[in-house]
């Protein structure tokens, strides 16, 4: 099979393509997830995103995104 990726940033879309069944909790953190791709958004959204990620900020979400990567590897 040589079919290339869906190019989307949305992990929740991604997440259904696979067939992964996912919790409320997870279609919620997903979400919130996609939201850290930034690239295309208005310089107003971005500058307050800056403002928003602070260490501590940061920190939680990289420990979340590691729990989340270790799920992922395990279904597959």
């Amino acid at each position: 099979m040589n079919e290339n990726p869906p190019f989307i940033h949305d992990l929740r879309r991604l997440a259904e393509k696979m067939n992964l069944t996912l919790t409320d909790e997870q279609q919620v953190y997903f979400d919130s997830l996609s939201l850290f791709n930034i690239k295309a958004r208005y310089d107003d959204y971005k500058q307050s995103f800056y403002k928003l990620c602070t260490v501590e900020f940061t920190n939680d979400w990289i420990e979340k995104i590691k729990e989340c990567r270790l799920w992922i590897k395990k279904m597959l």
